[in-house]
């Protein structure tokens, strides 16, 4: 396993729309096993294959407390929503990025799983949040999208500093 680099906010990847995946096999379930070591590294709960430049329709997740409920959903589809609610958000491609966003409160989706299995599966609460969330990052969806278009320049402007900062202090420590 190895762990991948996360790309940030505003790289223009993430906007990418992922193709459905044709045939699971081992260099599919090699990307899982990365993406998971990755997510888990990064202490996130879910992690879209757009997020890792990887532009195919596929998400890991985990939303258990001890990190041992670990899900794959290749090609998902949202079948039902019902519903809703605001909840805040974050997200690994949004360092220190937090806000509210609205979502459905029930979902059932329906995916194929590492094994290439169909599967479909109720979800609600952080699961059907983190559900929603990676489906979006497949479709190049943002959840700042979801938000006023000042807060997202203001979200855009903080993380383009950080990283100029962050680009400093790495030229300065060479």
């Amino acid at each position: 396993m190895a762990k991948m680099t996360v790309l940030k906010y505003p790289d223009e990847r993430l906007r990418k729309v992922a193709q459905p995946i044709a045939k699971v096999d081992d260099s599919i379930r090699a990307v899982i096993d990365d993406m998971f070591e990755t997510m888990y590294d990064e202490q996130g709960v879910g992690l879209a294959a757009t997020q890792v430049d990887v532009h195919q329709r596929l998400f890991v997740a985990d939303c258990s407390e001890d990190q041992n409920e670990p899900l794959v959903f290749i090609n998902p589809e949202i079948t039902k929503a019902e519903g809703h609610f605001k909840n805040d958000e974050g997200c690994l491609s949004f360092p220190g990025v937090y806000a509210k966003v609205e979502r459905a409160e029930t979902i059932t989706v329906k995916a194929l799983d590492k094994n290439g299995e169909e599967f479909s599966m109720n979800a609600e609460g952080l699961l059907a949040i983190c559900i929603q969330h990676e489906i979006d990052h497949l479709n190049g969806k943002l959840f700042v999208d979801y938000l006023s278009p000042l807060k997202r320049e203001r979200i855009r402007k903080k993380l383009e500093k950080e990283q100029r900062l962050a680009e400093k202090f790495a030229s300065e420590a060479q």
